[in-house]
């Protein structure tokens, strides 16, 4: 073994130096703020939400409707279906010269369209894209 390099675990010693540093000073840090919110007076106007200046109207949960999270999560599905179209039609080109079953390629994106139209035909006829 040559005395020249220094062996592997030594080569760490900096990295762990740096975790220690880290770790200690959140720690400090943590021990620091336990320590000040000790001494610190809470009053009910401290405790107070602050929005603008202004004393809070209502509760601080408001809530949504399911519609809302509807419309949410199939804005998600459809959002998702270009996330996988955007490749495949980048690479439709290549794909076409270097496969031999050039009517598969086109198949199976049609295939994903044709299920994802079907549930978006379903989703109209359940009136989920309504806010009413």
């Amino acid at each position: 073994m040559d005395s020249s390099h220094p062996s592997q675990l030594a080569q760490y010693i900096p990295v762990l130096i740096l975790l220690a540093g880290a770790i200690g000073f959140a720690v400090s840090v943590l021990a620091l703020s336990v320590l000040l919110g000790k001494f610190g007076k809470t009053t009910k106007a401290k405790d107070m939400a602050y929005e603008c200046g202004a004393n809070p109207i209502g509760e601080a949960t408001s809530r949504f409707s399911v519609k809302f999270y509807l419309v949410a999560m199939l804005f998600i599905l459809f959002d998702i279906e270009v996330v996988f179209m955007y490749p495949w039609a980048v690479v439709y080109r290549d794909m076409l010269a270097e496969h031999a079953t050039r009517n598969m390629i086109l198949a199976s994106m049609l295939s994903f369209l044709g299920i994802l139209f079907a549930g978006y035909i379903y989703a109209l006829k359940k009136k989920a894209f309504d806010w009413k």
